[in-house]
């Protein structure tokens, strides 16, 4: 690496870029805590970014670091330079009195009056460099399937939801079939036996009015499925542990996988699906090698998410989900800024806000990138955090969701939800107030 710029200053704050959704993303002091590291292989391969870590005492950013000297004098921005090439990694040395940036690819230094405008700066190069169509489509309504039945979701779940939407017309525009719909991952868009047939629910959600949502983990596969025992020509590399496998990452240069990828997306059109949340979309970077010798990970990432971005259509609505932040601007219409609210066995609360400090780190992306994903409000009287959570994702969400059983709600959680569908977020980037909500005071 090398030394790209110093800045002078015992009261520095410091935000960092994290690589991907569900990456530590935020502003940090001398004294304030930083990230922690990884606490194992999973952790690394699915929260960080994988075959860079970070050394002790270091903060890393991913494509951006912003220095806001503390003290009235400008503020200093090291970003990335192109959208189609490796985001190169940022390493902030903290010592006393002053902070250094070392980068090991290009990156341009430039600077601003304030932390808005350093950040308005940097998305107004990165966005058209990168493809972000002006004026972006609005934001669906979505109730979604996830926090109330995860896995074990089925068709009569989701039809007993629609028919409550009607009852207390509660306006959604979309309604999601999140993870449990399919078989596991590399079993070619399979529907588990257990959730029900597929095309008549979506036939009665679109009696209804609304449109169908649909989950999807198209760039990745379990070690034990049928794509990954077939075609080990196709996978890359290490992508973590999940749904009790191995998860491996897909060559995304590969034509047999770009020939997956088409298939894919031809049976979700075929379904007449108007909204896809693509997940677990970094398993497409991770390092390895390829059918194209000369692809970095970021660039078979992006030829593979174009590719999707294409295959589906303008007119279908798409969410990114664990996604390299920066290598996907231009190709989603959303995109999740945060890990997940809770995971299973947490759903009382008991695990906090895990997405509130990105969440709010990164509300200068949303109207500038695409819309921001807070992640789904949960408004039941079971979610100890429903209120403040209800809060934080009214004020930083620029995608509104929702997740429960919409009999289980109680009055308040009615009331909230109706409140969330209603209050429109703006369809350009935030006030100040809220995109300098997380920086230290």
């Amino acid at each position: 690496m090398r030394a790209v710029g110093t800045v002078a200053s015992p009261r520095a704050r410091i935000y960092t870029e994290g690589w991907q959704s569900w990456s530590p993303t935020g502003w940090w002091t001398p004294d304030r805590p930083w990230p922690a590291p990884p606490a194992h292989d999973v952790e690394a391969a699915m929260r960080r970014r994988p075959g860079r870590p970070v050394p002790d005492g270091v903060l890393r950013g991913e494509g951006l670091v912003v220095v806001d000297p503390g003290d009235g004098g400008p503020v200093r921005v090291y970003g990335a330079t192109d959208p189609e090439g490796e985001v190169p990694s940022l390493d902030v040395h903290v010592e006393p009195g002053h902070v250094t940036v070392h980068a090991d690819g290009p990156v341009a230094v430039a600077e601003a009056r304030d932390v808005a405008a350093a950040f308005a700066g940097f998305a107004d190069a990165w966005a058209p460099a990168a493809g972000v169509a002006a004026p972006r489509p609005p934001a669906p309504r979505v109730w979604c399937s996830w926090y109330q039945y995860f896995e074990d979701v089925t068709a009569a779940d989701v039809a007993e939801n629609v028919r409550a939407l009607d009852e207390h017309e509660l306006p959604v525009d979309v309604v999601q079939l999140d993870d449990g719909w399919l078989r596991s991952t590399g079993e070619r868009l399979a529907p588990r036996p257990e959730f029900g047939p597929v095309a008549d629910l979506v036939a009665e959600i679109r009696a209804s009015g609304r449109e169908t949502g649909v989950w999807l983990a198209p760039f990745v596969v379990g070690a034990g499925s049928t794509v990954a025992r077939e075609h080990p020509e196709w996978l890359v590399g290490d992508a973590g542990f999940n749904w009790g496998d191995r998860l491996v990452g897909l060559d995304l240069t590969h034509p047999g996988v770009r020939g997956l990828l088409t298939a894919a997306a031809e049976r979700v059109r075929d379904l007449g699906v108007r909204y896809v949340k693509a997940d677990f979309l970094y398993a497409g970077a991770v390092p390895g090698a390829r059918h194209d010798r000369a692809a970095s990970g970021t660039e078979a990432y992006r030829s593979g998410l174009r590719l999707l971005r294409e295959l589906l259509g303008p007119d279908v609505y798409l969410v990114g989900c664990g996604a390299p932040i920066l290598p996907s601007v231009g190709l989603v219409d959303a995109m999740r800024v945060s890990p997940d609210t809770f995971h299973e066995g947490a759903e009382d609360g008991s695990a906090g806000l895990r997405g509130r400090a990105p969440l709010e780190a990164r509300a200068w992306q949303h109207g500038r990138l695409w819309a921001n994903d807070p992640d789904c409000a949960v408004l039941r009287p079971q979610f100890a955090l429903r209120e403040e959570w209800d809060r934080v994702v009214t004020r930083f969400g620029g995608l509104r969701s929702f997740s429960d059983r919409v009999a289980g709600l109680d009055e308040w959680g009615l009331a909230a939800a109706r409140r969330l569908l209603t209050d429109d977020p703006p369809a350009g980037p935030f006030p100040d107030d809220v995109v300098l909500a997380a920086v230290p005071r």
